[in-house]
């Protein structure tokens, strides 16, 4: 299923199509003035002044078709609505977002038009990393177990006792992919990809890199360098007993329930506030 926030777009604000459809067909009547003939037009065309044509292009040019004008009203439009009550709909994820970051030593990158978000902070002597994107929230389709019940509670009140609510993990979440690198400097780099959902970092796999730019892998280059190397088991393969201590692993370097629970917040509020940009962008572009 789609967000919240999605869904809401969808349902139109003003006048339906048909009614809007009819209105602009009213300013365009159908001439009732008998067409010229084959000679008539012919003898017209060839008695017009050189410079009509190019002064009849040249005023058109200048005047926005009516489709331009109706579509950056409509623009206009949706761009108010979303700033009126975008992020008022979103505000307990705001403060979400806002208690994790200010409790903890993560340092957020985040460029406005870009879908990736980074996360790093330093634990001991390592580098730690987590890259999640946007894009997650918008490639959800109907056909995934997302019901409806867990998009009616992704806005819902957080207000309650923030550690009850990380240990009963009581509001379910679309899932988001999260890649953790934890470097060290001269002796490699782990990735770790995970999809947190509903308070949880689910480990999917675990991989060890001699050098630390291919667990990065920016590059197509590197990626394929990366995609040659053996990249170990499926976590689920491994013992559970290991398994359960790769994740302690990780919670002890703050990467636990609060955070897996901040983020699907966090990609809702940067998706909305770049779908705001994007409108303003589109509409500033139409009426140029």
């Amino acid at each position: 299923m789609l967000s919240l926030r999605t869904i809401a777009r969808s349902v139109p604000r003003t006048v339906s199509r048909s009614v809007a459809a009819s209105s602009r067909s009213a300013v365009r009547p159908i001439s009732t003035v008998p067409k010229n003939t084959f000679l008539q037009s012919s003898f017209k065309q060839a008695t017009k002044p050189a410079y009509a044509a190019f002064s009849t292009s040249s005023a058109f040019r200048k005047s926005p078709a009516p489709g331009d004008v109706e579509l950056v009203a409509k623009l206009e439009e949706e761009l108010k609505h979303e700033q009126a009550s975008g992020l008022e709909d979103l505000e307990p994820s705001v403060q979400n977002i806002q208690y994790v970051l200010q409790n903890n030593s993560w340092e957020v990158k985040d460029v406005p038009g870009e879908q990736e978000v980074i996360l790093t902070k330093k634990f001991g002597n390592e580098e730690i990393r987590l890259t999640f994107t946007v894009a997650d929230l918008q490639n959800l389709s109907e056909q995934e177990e997302f019901g409806d019940e867990a998009l009616d509670e992704l806005d819902g009140d957080r207000n309650g006792s923030r550690d009850a609510a990380a240990e009963e993990d009581m509001e379910p979440s679309f899932p988001a992919r999260v890649n953790i690198t934890i470097e060290k400097p001269g002796n490699g780099a782990l990735l770790i990809q995970t999809v947190a959902q509903d308070g949880l970092f689910q480990v999917e796999e675990a991989s060890f890199f001699s050098k630390p730019d291919l667990a990065h892998a920016q590059t197509a280059e590197k990626d394929w360098a990366r995609q040659s190397l053996y990249s170990g088991p499926p976590f689920e393969n491994l013992d559970e007993e290991l398994q359960s201590f790769l994740e302690r692993y990780l919670e002890e370097r703050g990467i636990n329930a609060e955070l897996a629970n901040m983020i699907p917040d966090y990609i809702q509020v940067k998706e909305q506030k770049e779908y705001v940009r994007w409108i303003e962008s589109v509409k500033n572009f139409i009426a140029a």
